[in-house]
């Protein structure tokens, strides 16, 4: 069992926080690498069921998801019930069929504002990926090209605004940093006294994105 595989063994232990369902949420700057992570830590969760928030928020409302989530999701996890909700189509600008989502042991949420003060009561933890802003944000633009530049103008704007009103970096249970190969684990209160661990994960299929 690999490092990584360990860290996922302590979030199968952690109380039930939705329910049934402990809700690990993996938040940071867009661009940070949260999918690429979320997918690999959800692997050796036996496959965990992963929400991408990029499904709930649209171009009208890049932050302003937290009703749809809550009524859709969380409502449903924390009874124990299957989840049901629309994914938006981010290029047909409308909501699509619905997607179900079951009240897993773990389930991960995925996205900028993942660990947003509405949420967190019903977080086991707060994992935040640990790469700055402006980092991020060039990668981002780099993997989606010159014709997204407006967009990420506009996005840019509307995430430092939603982490300058609340931020969760100062919530995280733990930071996550991509290394060259794998991660760096830090633990601790808030994620800032804790020890350093590496977390070596080999697979470089997915982009770190």
């Amino acid at each position: 069992m690999n490092d990584l595989s360990l860290h996922a063994a302590r979030l199968r232990i952690l109380p039930p926080s939705c329910g049934p369902v402990r809700l690990i949420a993996v938040d940071g700057h867009a661009g940070s690498g949260k999918s690429t992570f979320a997918a690999r830590l959800a692997a050796v969760l036996d496959d965990a069921p992963v929400l991408h928030l990029d499904d709930l928020a649209s171009h009208e409302e890049l932050f302003d998801w937290t009703d749809r989530l809550r009524d859709q999701v969380v409502e449903p996890l924390s009874h124990g019930e299957r989840a049901r909700y629309e994914p938006y189509d981010w290029t047909a600008r409308s909501f699509g069929p619905p997607r179900t989502l079951e009240p897993a042991p773990v389930v991960l949420v995925e996205g900028v504002g993942s660990g947003r003060r509405a949420l967190r009561p019903f977080l086991a933890q707060l994992l935040w990926m640990d790469l700055p802003a402006a980092e991020s944000w060039e990668r981002g633009r780099r993997r989606d090209g010159p014709a997204l530049t407006a967009f990420w103008d506009d996005w840019t704007a509307a995430e430092k605004a939603h982490f300058s009103a609340d931020p969760s970096r100062p919530s995280a249970d733990a930071l996550v940093r991509q290394l060259p190969v794998g991660y760096e684990w830090l633990e601790g209160p808030l994620a800032t006294a804790g020890e350093n661990q590496s977390v070596t994960q080999r697979d470089h299929s997915t982009p770190p994105y």
